[in-house]
């Protein structure tokens, strides 16, 4: 099994990145969470890696940090649950929104991400309970869901053209004490550097 890569970015192409290794060219597909945080190409780079192995093809998936890679194989074990959708949800929430929507059983925040319906979201939600890192921390903890000004820069975002997972990933970005106005610039800077 392949763990960890470790190299020079030479491309950037979303979701695929392309590592070389000592002169052997790595096709990596990561979730947009790390994809956002690559360094430029040619910097050094590593990535903790997981090798899924197919009849058809042998593919490596890419994470920045060792519970993206954790809760990938985590969603990997759920039922109709593959690669590609594993990567999605992890394009679309960070570990800790994840861990924080299944602590909250949130079944909206699932199915806004593409290829997961009602059912689906709701299986896993069941399958997770106490399987991601900080599940159960964030329910004690009484995290509570993003605030109104928060949505409110995310919609004007998504009004301005850029598309969920680029406008969710900026308002990550954004410090808590920001008003909407302020928010709204931080962020378009945010993005006008990817």
């Amino acid at each position: 099994m392949i763990g960890r890569i470790s190299g020079t970015l030479l491309e950037k192409h979303p979701p695929l990145v392309l590592v070389d290794v000592g002169g052997v060219g790595y096709e990596i597909d990561v979730p947009m969470s790390t994809f956002y945080n690559l360094p430029a190409t040619g910097e050094k780079i590593a990535l903790h890696t997981q090798l899924i192995v197919r009849e058809d093809a042998h593919q490596l998936y890419g994470f920045a940090t060792h519970d993206e890679r954790a809760a990938f194989r985590q969603l990997l074990k759920i039922s109709g649950v593959g690669p590609k959708l594993a990567l999605t949800i992890l394009s679309g929430l960070s570990v800790a929104e994840l861990s924080h929507v299944v602590a909250a059983q949130e079944v909206g925040r699932l199915t806004k991400i593409p290829g997961i319906g009602k059912k689906t979201a709701e299986r896993l939600l069941l399958e997770l309970r106490d399987k991601l890192p900080g599940a159960s921390a964030a329910l004690l903890a009484g995290a509570e869901p993003a605030p109104a000004a928060r949505n409110d820069v995310l919609d004007a975002l998504l009004a301005l053209g850029y598309n969920e997972r680029e406008a969710s990933w900026a308002v990550k970005q954004l410090p808590a004490n920001l008003d909407v106005s302020d928010s709204i610039r931080q962020a378009l800077k945010f993005l006008s550097k990817v």
